[in-house]
């Protein structure tokens, strides 16, 4: 199964509006929200009428006795991350704690033990042959990219073989989610915003995304709203050998979709029509031939008012 993964340099690129309606444009019957620390996809993605909600457990954290413990402070003095709470008896602040285990070691006590800790929810949705996986990380909760890795096994696990292809939305940066969700990664569609920190942040994401050997494209949101920068990116995108797939208006009938939980594609609205130009340019990516850099897309006049 094919994986076509949508990402961002940053947050409030609009890059779930895109995931959710390529969801509902490809009629795929499998996706995954792999941003799991501020997971929203199945606001706009409700089809499923069931689901299982397991408990995820991160590294064991470690877990003070109170009745072993002799509040020595042994364990406060080699701890590293000051996660050690001095008292009559001694706690661990579990949001501190990294689990190394090196407090278990020199304890006199042996008062101390390595707790298996609750660091979150995975959700796998159903909808007879369609499934839906999602997790959510507690506050404070480390390990993202773990988690991640475990949302994309629960979908691959859960889809018939027989499935084209799944999509994946993915965090939003280029930390240890955005790399979980890019490993076995296809094809990797990078929404961006005409700002100048939309554009630094997209050249990073896009050099994090390269170093898995995925097709990109890039799609510019809100691309009327400052048509120069939007300009710099096609630019960007010509330079280094993007497929530039194509712009997306501003349209307050988006904001609508996001708030009556649809999509964009749901609705009448330009951005609605402008996202399924994007899927139809993309979608050539999961066939054998390599599209040809930004020329596929075909010319794009950016106005103040929006596209051509």
């Amino acid at each position: 199964m094919r994986q076509l993964v949508i990402l961002s340099g940053k947050g409030g690129t609009g890059k779930t509006t895109v995931a959710g309606a390529f969801i509902r444009l490809s009629g795929t019957l499998a996706c995954a929200d792999c941003d799991v620390e501020a997971p929203n996809l199945h606001l706009v993605n409700s089809r499923y009428p069931s689901r299982e909600v397991d408990p995820y457990f991160a590294l064991p954290l470690a877990e003070i006795d109170p009745v072993r413990c002799i509040s020595c402070g042994q364990c406060q003095s080699v701890c590293r991350f000051d996660a050690v709470i001095p008292g009559n008896p001694f706690q661990v602040d579990t949001l501190s704690c990294e689990g190394c285990s090196v407090c278990t070691l020199v304890c006199p006590a042996e008062a101390i033990r390595m707790k298996p800790h609750h660091a979150g929810k995975m959700t796998l949705y159903r909808n007879r042959d369609a499934v839906f996986s999602t997790a959510e990380l507690n506050m404070g909760a480390g390990t993202s990219g773990l988690l991640v890795s475990q949302v994309k096994k629960s979908m691959n696990a859960a889809a018939k073989a027989d499935i084209p292809f799944a999509i994946v939305d993915g965090s939003p940066g280029i930390g240890c989610p955005v790399i979980a969700t890019l490993s076995g990664a296809d094809a990797v569609l990078i929404v961006a915003e005409p700002s100048l920190s939309g554009i630094s942040d997209l050249e990073r994401v896009v050099k994090t995304a390269r170093g898995f050997g995925a097709r990109l494209a890039v799609c510019v949101n809100k691309a009327n709203i400052n048509p120069d920068r939007t300009k710099e990116i096609r630019e960007y995108c010509e330079r280094e050998s993007l497929f530039f797939a194509g712009v997306i208006p501003y349209d307050p009938l988006a904001i609508a979709a996001v708030n009556r939980g649809v999509t964009v594609v749901d609705l009448p609205c330009p951005s609605g029509q402008a996202v399924e130009k994007i899927y139809r340019r993309v979608l050539p990516m999961f066939s054998a031939a390599q599209p040809s850099p930004c020329t596929s897309a075909g010319p794009v006049e950016i106005t103040k008012r929006g596209y051509k």
